[in-house]
């Protein structure tokens, strides 16, 4: 551990897992902003994963408790976390996600002095039914104890509204929208070549990238149905699939994308590292989330790089594109390929303009710089007190 520096934020940042989602990747941006003003540390909840690794390359001390995914808390797990909170001693404990937000009000409590308390929700709440029976448990608690943390941070106006319709208390509300750095995702005309030649593609191919994660709130069903629709219309066009699980090694997927015979048009780039260079290579970018979206990445990440967006109407997509995109219901895969559809017979030109269009709403709005000085300000106020 190491030493308190006086007067200085400590903050002791409390989280379900380390993989490769949304949070985890805003939980990194948030600690490139913040640690070389602020001492912090990370208590993952479950084993060490591939985010791990990327928070230590930064100076910041992972602690991984190894809970097994979907379940709760042992008392191993408990005892390590308060351990965990005791030696770092924090100004601030800070929850992401719903597991994370409970063991953060957990460590809270046990501290003394006690620390400030703030939760962090990532995700819209359209319905309980939707979620898993843990889950919807987790939920249910959080509702109870949500009066005990200073702030609530939500990534999006919808989510907060949700959530406080489910019983979420309000007086600690504080919306910040997710940040991109507009000097990793930008416009790369040699990623445009180069990536269609690594899928064996021709330079000239239009390429739909859609960068989600395989689960049921992704929308991958009706972004298949609304690809068969556009490749009617459009039968050279590509659309490139990314994210976990999202491969040939899955069945689902596999069965999908054989019964609407789109297996010359979809490729499947499974898990990347290398997102800048592929988003940088599309000429659409699609989130077809169904539900569960507060702000999605992918689509701040599309618009940093130039690239316009098609989305469903799930958390705050609509406000995040404005005019820079497209906005269709979700589950509507006819109105989904319509708008593909619609941007594809625009001139290119047009789509460079509305791509230019995306990126300065980016800069102006969503820039990772802008977004890290809320955090900051957020952490600082705490250490002054």
């Amino acid at each position: 551990m190491n030493v308190p520096e006086f007067g200085r934020a400590r903050v002791l940042h409390v989280i379900t897992g380390l993989g490769t989602g949304g949070a985890e990747m805003m939980l990194v941006k948030v600690l490139q902003s913040t640690c070389k003003t602020v001492d912090s540390a990370v208590v993952s909840l479950m084993k060490a994963d591939l985010t791990a690794a990327r928070v230590e390359a930064l100076g910041v001390p992972v602690y991984s408790l190894g809970m097994n995914q979907g379940s709760l808390p042992g008392p191993g797990v408990v005892s390590a976390l308060l351990r965990t909170s005791r030696d770092f001693k924090p100004t601030v404990i800070q929850g992401w996600m719903y597991h994370g937000n409970l063991a953060a009000w957990l460590a809270a409590r046990q501290q003394a002095p006690r620390p400030r308390l703030i939760w962090n929700i990532r995700q819209t709440l359209y319905g309980l039914h939707l979620e898993g029976c843990l889950t919807r448990w987790i939920i249910r608690l959080g509702a109870r104890l949500s009066a005990h943390p200073e702030r609530i941070i939500y990534n999006s106006v919808v989510s907060s509204q949700q959530h406080e319709a489910a019983g979420y208390a309000g007086s600690g509300r504080m919306v910040i929208p997710n940040g991109f750095d507009l000097t990793a995702f930008l416009p790369d005309p040699a990623a445009r070549f180069a990536v269609r030649e690594e899928f064996g593609l021709a330079a000239d191919t239009l390429l739909i990238g859609h960068v989600a994660r395989h689960h049921p709130m992704k929308g991958h069903p009706s972004l298949l149905k609304a690809a068969s629709l556009v490749v009617d219309r459009y039968p050279d066009a590509r659309f490139l699939l990314i994210g976990l699980n999202v491969g040939k090694d899955n069945p689902g997927l596999m069965a999908q994308i054989d019964a609407l015979q789109l297996g010359n048009n979809v490729v499947l780039a499974g898990e990347r590292k290398d997102m800048p260079r592929l988003v940088a290579a599309m000429d659409l970018a699609v989130s077809a989330s169904a539900w569960g979206e507060g702000f999605p990445n992918v689509v701040g990440e599309a618009m940093a790089a130039g690239v316009p967006c098609v989305v469903t109407d799930v958390g705050d997509s609509a406000s995040i594109v404005g005019d820079c995109g497209l906005v269709v219901p979700p589950g509507n895969a006819a109105a989904l390929a319509a708008a593909i559809c619609q941007l594809l017979a625009s001139e290119p030109e047009r789509r460079q303009q509305i791509g230019r269009d995306a990126r300065a709403r980016v800069r102006e709005k969503f820039s990772i710089e802008r977004v890290g000085r809320m955090y900051l300000d957020l952490y600082q106020g705490g250490a002054a007190a």
